[in-house]
């Protein structure tokens, strides 16, 4: 078996509850000021969250939902959102984030699925939270803003619960949150407080988040890479959050400006906008270090483009639901655009050949598997999904196409499932993707496989243009960097590509209208 070993060693995973991980970033400092509502510019201290949070587990526990009850949180990132998912891991439970885009049918599967007993929601998406919880066994209804016909979240508040509910860290499931999947409805990952601490502890060790940092999550805190990297390991890392409900550009840059942001923790599709916008020119960006871009792979050229405009490192990371989330990263001044970085402490790499199960050696293109304490316990209900996933010794077929370098570089060419196969030839849409972007006029592109009764398949691209660039353009362009079994046989220009919360672009929808 050729493991490939992380590079930054191993370190010591506390057995401690995710909610004790963060309080460790506020002793000391109860008086200061740890997230600030974006848009109206309140802010929370740090000692206020712990109240709060200590609140309203012991509100929840005088009234019977906790310890070992579920509650579903539906909302957009502000303050509340991590004093309610503390608020439950303090007393004992569970909590399953919810996109707040979903509708009624989706939000009612994942009450049903996580057995919820209570949804927390806001004013704004009370009307489809009733409607999802209609033949539910979700008994109430929280609006943190306040509903004459629901409870508010001051309602939940109860005398402090001075100490976390006694759990088994290993093994309670502090957080079920969906993953997208590629095939069928989204699958509970079932995540415990040992994987979320240990993930903080493998990341804040070579993350370099200091205190005094700032950040402005527009990264929803329901996903994973917002739970985690700016939720949990930026507030357990004394540095502040300045909350966005949803991304917005200019809002985004006034809110950079105004905060002095030092990091900025984006997705693909923020960083073409950064790197290419002409508004970004007439904000103070100045204060910006560092930019880490996740969740789905960017091309080198944006990623190197966006540091340079903003004269910031910018990075990298590799990570999935299942890993919670995080596997790679690239850290310090050691930077390989295009690059995920390298396994983060704690964290062993396989390179498997998906027909023969063979391991490959560096420089070699196959699956990436994944083994480490933040490897998931395991998908909710779903036993065969788990079987097919993770091995029986604890690896983790990520199902993503990615080769390491004898430096422990790893580089993701793309998913398994999203390979086009050309007269024989893999085409992986993601490098064709970079290849479009990195052209003067594009903003955005998807790439997918379209049925050819010769070929077997074709790569079509829907591409975002600024109006100035013609097709014969772009596949001159083409013809400059791609090999001529990767050029797209077709164009298509589309006014956006449809993408997750988490900037994952949707190819199903794309699928449907060719």
């Amino acid at each position: 078996m050729a493991i490939f070993e992380s590079r930054h060693g191993t370190v010591e995973i506390p057995a401690i509850s995710v909610t004790q991980k963060l309080f460790e970033g506020f002793e000391g400092r109860a008086d200061d000021v740890a997230m600030i509502d974006g848009p109206t510019g309140r802010e929370v201290t740090a000692g206020a969250m712990i109240s709060q949070i200590k609140r309203l587990a012991g509100g929840l526990t005088e009234r019977g939902v906790l310890p070992g009850g579920t509650i579903a949180l539906l909302a957009p990132n502000l303050p509340e959102y991590p004093i309610v998912f503390h608020g439950v891991a303090w007393g004992g439970g569970t909590v399953t984030t919810i996109n707040p885009t979903y509708t009624a049918p989706e939000i009612r599967h994942q009450l049903q699925d996580a057995d919820a007993q209570m949804l927390v929601t806001i004013s704004m998406f009370a009307d489809v939270a009733r409607e999802a919880m209609e033949g539910t066994g979700c008994r109430d209804l929280v609006v943190i803003d306040g509903d004459d016909h629901a409870l508010s979240l001051a309602d939940l508040m109860g005398a402090e619960l001075p100490e976390q509910a006694p759990v088994d860290v290993a093994e309670h499931v502090v957080v079920l949150p969906y993953s997208s999947g590629t095939t069928g409805r989204p699958k509970g990952v079932m995540l415990t407080h040992r994987n979320l601490v240990a993930n903080i502890t493998q990341s804040a060790a070579v993350a370099e988040i200091e205190e005094g940092d700032v950040t402005i999550a527009f990264l929803p805190f329901f996903h994973i890479y917002g739970m985690t990297v700016l939720m949990n390991l930026f507030l357990n890392q004394r540095a502040k959050i300045v909350t966005m409900p949803r991304f917005d550009l200019e809002m985004y840059l006034k809110l950079i400006e105004q905060h002095q942001a030092t990091r900025l923790y984006i997705v693909p599709p923020v960083a073409l906008a950064l790197a290419k916008h002409p508004l970004v020119a007439q904000f103070d960006v100045s204060s910006v270090k560092e930019i880490f871009s996740g969740a789905a792979p960017l091309g080198a050229e944006i990623e190197a483009a966006v540091g340079t405009r903003f004269g910031a490192n910018s990075v990298q990371g590799y990570g999935m639901t299942e890993l919670s989330p995080i596997s790679h990263m690239t850290c310090g001044g050691n930077i390989r655009h295009g690059s995920s970085g390298q396994a983060v402490p704690s964290t062993e790499c396989r390179i498997v050949d998906p027909e023969t199960l063979e391991d490959l050696p560096s420089g070699m293109e196959g699956e990436l598997w994944i083994r480490g304490p933040q490897v998931m316990k395991g998908y909710l209900n779903n036993p065969d999904a788990t079987a097919e996933s993770k091995t029986g010794d604890g690896w983790l077929r990520t199902g993503d196409l990615a080769e390491i370098d004898e430096d422990g570089f790893m580089y993701i060419r793309d998913r398994l499932k999203e390979l086009i196969k050309y007269k024989g030839f893999q085409v992986a849409p993601a490098e064709v993707e970079a290849a479009l972007c990195a052209m003067d006029g594009i903003s955005d592109a998807a790439v997918i496989g379209k049925a050819d009764a010769e070929a077997g398949e074709v790569p079509v691209a829907f591409v975002v243009t600024d109006g100035t660039v013609e097709e014969a353009a772009i596949r001159a362009h083409c013809e400059g960097c791609l090999a001529s079994y990767k050029r797209p046989g077709e164009y298509r220009f589309v006014d956006s590509v449809p993408k997750s919360a988490s900037g994952k672009i949707l190819r199903r929808e794309l699928r449907e209208v060719l």
